[in-house]
């Protein structure tokens, strides 16, 4: 009986003791073993039969572990970012077991992290400084959440989340200066191969590197403007020999300009001149002017805040609204117009200046016959930047006759049409965009009689009326159905006659917020 009982007890032990050990196996990791498990390729090449590990010789080889560095660099920033952000998570619902697991894990990630940082590259002074006094938090933060696996007391675990609470916000803060101190260094070496180089393969590979980096969000965006890489690509950009890269070092200046320290960087070293003489140079290629085209697309944006930039911007403004609509024009694709026509499209917008410029270079008349062209306008995005310049220029009275010249206000009805091919969210908000725009334009150009009276014969009020009436023809979209009532409005002001009178009553002669109300809450359409 003793015997049986002592058995049982055992095997219950062992039970404990194995379902323990698979839980905590979980939840951790060999990081030593992962890391050279990651650093393995699966498939060796031919031309590569010692394997990424082994540093090869020459610009080939360079170029290969500069690339490697940054995303070996970043995947391992993600995976300690991860881990730290658990920590908080279960801090705050009193894991204890899974705070002090995940606290050994980003222990030993960020060791290997700093292990293997400090092999491939050497470690700037500063950022030295960085890595001890991370090392000593992260050993700390393995320590204290140890002492919390042992104890139940209440009081005790209460102060020590607190505790704990403060160091990882130290390690998350020291965390993330000493990555972006790595990063700053891995910039400084691709922009030295930028500025030192003779080689178009070196420069070309350091470009595509910093290009790669930019896809990652505004904070590396940056940290690479900070590092001076907007001056070193526009370097390359001012030199004949490296005519080759012009495209691929402004689609990187493009990128980097989605953030203020970029476009700055690109104010003082005067990049608008350098992108006018691009866009102007008929011996440039359409792919460099293209690229000149999507940098002056992002930093006449209107979502930038700060607008000291386009001082500068104007005194070259003639000359390259002249050579945009000009790319708009001989645009071999539906991208190279996409990026001529969206640069266009927000000049438009801050100065009146360049409708009037527009306006004398027949730009009606060309964007007009482009969305003819299905090589050029072959989707929406294209459709709203046209719509974008077109309403923007109907603000001036001599448009209206350029338009009525053109068949304008056919292209504007078939417009209001514009519907998504797909599911893409950004797509159907593009098709909507094109819908608020045509409407908008339609109302302002219906000032001018001869339009109103051509937009009633070309049938743009039963149209308008079905587009209030009707949610799922307008996307649902209640920027579409508040346009279309203003130009509703506008033609039965010049037109009386034109309206039936139900739809008067609904659409006219209520205030337009009863208008917008009643056919807002319409599911079906009345027509």
């Amino acid at each position: 009986m003793l015997l049986s009982f002592h058995s049982t007890r055992m095997q219950s032990l062992q039970v404990d003791s194995v379902q323990r050990w698979m839980e905590d196996l979980r939840h951790m990791t060999e990081v030593e073993c992962m890391c050279v498990l990651q650093a393995k390729p699966i498939g060796v090449e031919e031309d590569s039969q010692q394997g990424e590990l082994i540093v090869g010789s020459g610009v080939g080889a360079g170029d290969h572990v500069a690339r490697n560095n940054l995303q070996t660099l970043l995947r391992r920033a993600l995976v300690v970012s991860t881990e730290l952000g658990k920590m908080f998570q279960r801090l705050e619902k009193g894991r204890w077991q899974r705070v002090h697991s995940t606290a050994v894990r980003a222990n030993c990630h960020v060791r290997s992290l700093v292990h293997e940082y400090s092999a491939a590259r050497s470690t700037p002074p500063e950022m030295q400084k960085y890595e001890k006094s991370l090392l000593e938090k992260c050993m700390e933060l393995t320590n204290i959440t140890e002492r919390c696996l042992h104890t139940d007391d209440e009081f005790f675990l209460k102060s020590m989340r607190e505790a704990i609470h403060e160091i990882l916000t130290d390690v998350s803060d020291s965390f993330s200066n000493m990555i972006d101190m790595a990063l700053a260094n891995e910039i400084r070496v691709l922009i030295k191969q930028i500025e030192s180089s003779d080689s178009v393969h070196t420069i070309g590979s350091a470009i595509s590197n910093l290009l790669s980096l930019t896809q990652d969000g505004p904070q590396l965006c940056s940290i690479i403007a900070k590092e001076g890489a907007v001056v070193a690509l526009f370097k390359i950009c001012r030199q004949d020999r490296f005519k080759d890269l012009y495209a691929h070092a402004l689609r990187t200046v493009a990128s980097i300009c989605c953030v203020e320290e970029g476009i700055n960087q690109l104010d003082k070293v005067d990049g608008i001149l350098c992108l006018a003489d691009i866009l102007t140079d008929e011996s440039s290629v359409e792919a460099a002017r293209a690229e000149a085209a999507a940098v002056v697309a992002q930093i006449t944006s209107p979502h930038h805040t700060s607008t000291q930039h386009l001082a500068s911007f104007l005194e070259s403004m003639h000359d390259i609204v002249t050579a945009l609509i000009k790319l708009c024009e001989s645009a071999s694709c539906g991208e190279v117009f996409l990026l001529a026509s969206a640069a266009l499209a927000n000049i438009t917008f801050f100065d009146s200046m360049a409708c009037e410029i527009l306006l004398q270079l027949s730009a009606i008349s060309i964007l007009l016959q482009a969305c003819k062209d299905r090589q050029r306008v072959d989707t929406p995005y294209s459709k709203d930047q046209v719509v974008t310049i077109l309403a923007n220029l109907s603000v001036l009275e001599q448009c209206a006759p350029e338009v009525l010249q053109e068949q304008g206000i056919e292209r504007l009805l078939l417009l209001l049409g514009e519907k998504p091919s797909s599911a893409s969210p950004s797509e159907g908000a593009a098709c909507e965009r094109v819908q608020q725009k045509a409407a908008v334009t339609l109302a302002r150009l219906s000032r001018d009689p001869d339009v109103a009276q051509t937009a009633i014969q070309l049938k743009a009020v039963p149209r308008l009326i079905e587009l209030c009436r009707s949610p799922t023809e307008r996307n649902n979209s209640d920027s579409v159905l508040v346009a279309c009532l203003a130009a509703l409005r506008r033609l039965a002001a010049g037109c009386p006659d034109s309206i039936e009178a139900a739809d008067h009553q609904q659409l006219i002669k209520p205030r337009l917020v009863d208008s917008f109300l009643l056919c807002s809450n319409m599911e079906e359409s009345f027509v």
